[in-house]
């Protein structure tokens, strides 16, 4: 029986943010957002540690008085994947270990999404791995919902704000932006520059697969609740409530 090697999280919490600055401090039901996807995260049996990675004071004093393992990292990273690569270093991941790159603006989060982004890393040829699930094709002309799709083995062909595939009678997958890297692999990705595609499409997870490196999609029944906006927080206060009652 295959097993997983070591798996270790990492949210990053960004304190500058063009729609929601501070947002990783929102108050969410008493709690700052990212305290809410420590929780969430730190659920998950396969994670060995889930660590916040900030470029904020604010947000590491928070954190320590929270009692959330928490690292201060570089404030010019040009994306979350740079600021997860560097809090692995700082960990001493090593090079076969998994990383889970964690949204930190999912405070509901389910855990069993992370269990399932995770589970095809038992195969030591799987690189790096996301989430999907079937949505509505009306849903699928948005270029705000970023579809996929996928070859036989699982592996995704291209991702794209364009709905894709074209034709009737087609299911469309959503990608969710919940991702998982081979340290090596995480590593190899940030020193890649940006490729075309990723350019065009504004899709930094299209630079994997213009440099040969497989992306395996697992499909998945559970939902996100990201909060982009202030306004979205009201929605994530009530889903939270229901759960808790």
């Amino acid at each position: 029986m295959k097993t997983l090697p070591p798996c270790y999280g990492v949210i990053p919490a960004r304190y500058g943010s063009t729609r929601f600055p501070g947002k990783p401090l929102a108050d969410i039901l008493g709690r700052p957002m990212f305290w809410h996807v420590h929780q969430r995260a730190s659920r998950c049996p396969e994670l060995c540690s889930v660590v916040l990675a900030t470029d904020d004071e604010r947000i590491r004093q928070a954190a320590e008085a929270l009692d959330v393992p928490v690292l201060m990292t570089r404030p010019d990273h040009a994306s979350g994947t740079d600021r997860v690569l560097e809090a692995a270093r700082a960990l001493g991941v090593p090079e076969e270990a998994v990383v889970v790159n964690i949204q930190g603006d999912e405070p509901a989060l389910d855990p069993a999404m992370l269990s399932q982004v995770l589970a095809p890393f038992a195969d030591p040829g799987v690189q790096a791995a996301t989430l999907a699930r079937t949505m509505d094709p009306a849903a699928a002309q948005s270029p705000d919902r970023v579809k996929v799709v996928l070859d036989r083995r699982g592996d995704a062909l291209y991702f794209s704000r364009a709905a894709i595939p074209w034709g009737e009678g087609r299911d469309y997958l959503l990608h969710i932006g919940l991702y998982a890297f081979r340290m090596k692999t995480l590593a190899r990705f940030a020193a890649l520059p940006p490729a075309p595609l990723e350019t065009r499409e504004k899709l930094e997870q299209l630079r994997l697969l213009e440099n040969g490196i497989p992306i395996r999609v697992v499909l998945t029944e559970c939902l996100c609740h990201a909060v982009d906006r202030p306004e979205d927080l009201e929605l994530v206060r009530n889903i939270l409530m229901e759960q808790n009652r």
